[in-house]
């Protein structure tokens, strides 16, 4: 096996979070729940429903709780007006 030289302060694989937890993909300023990994990417759904997309880990953060209190109202409304999640 040959070592290769990577930078001390190279990143390391991004920590996978809980299905479900709540997302924000930089790269779109969108929130999204995660709903699992494909590929070299991490699979993100709407919090309302909607069709899933894929973001670069290195571009998505936890949603801070001001951005978790909007996604999960907005998921009680889709709620109340039948919307399928």
């Amino acid at each position: 096996m040959v070592a290769q030289n990577v930078p001390a302060d190279a990143p390391g694989p991004a920590h996978v979070p809980e299905t479900g937890a709540f997302l924000v993909d930089t790269s779109r300023n969108r929130v999204g729940e995660f709903r699992g990994v494909a590929g070299p990417y991490w699979s993100l759904r709407p919090i309302g429903g909607g069709a899933e997309w894929e973001a670069e880990p290195k571009r998505v953060r936890p949603a801070d709780p001001i951005e978790r209190l909007h996604a999960e109202t907005a998921r009680a409304n889709a709620r109340s007006r039948g919307d399928r999640l």
